[in-house]
């Protein structure tokens, strides 16, 4: 074995791991706010994870570019839709877990502080 496989199959090893603890977070979690948290967190560090290990697995140029543009799809998609999902749950009104100790979801904005217009 060398090391490039050794190194793309941990990879993508930690990867589905990750991406199973997303998983188990889904089905453990109390609320749909902690929920998307770890749908977003886990699953996109796991599948760029999964990524880099097929780009060390796999070196060629149009396969690294490929995978390349999919990791930074992933990475500036992924924490928007998470944002979304909580926004939307927030607007429909979905309860936080009984265990949540600070509600800032209603809390008036901050004012400002520059003095300026």
């Amino acid at each position: 074995m060398t090391l490039q496989s050794v190194l793309g199959q941990g990879l993508a090893v930690i990867g589905v791991l990750l991406i199973g603890a997303a998983g188990v977070g889904l089905v453990r979690l109390p609320d749909v706010y902690n929920r998307a948290n770890a749908a977003t967190k886990a699953a996109s560090l796991g599948l760029v994870c999964v990524l880099f290990g097929v780009v060390v697995l796999a070196p060629g140029v149009s396969a690294v570019l490929t995978l390349l543009v999919a990791i930074a799809l992933q990475l500036f998609t992924v924490p928007i839709a998470g944002y979304k999902i909580a926004e939307a749950a927030h607007l429909s009104g979905a309860p936080l877990a009984p265990a949540t100790v600070r509600d800032e979801r209603d809390a008036p904005a901050p004012e400002d502080e520059t003095g300026g217009t």
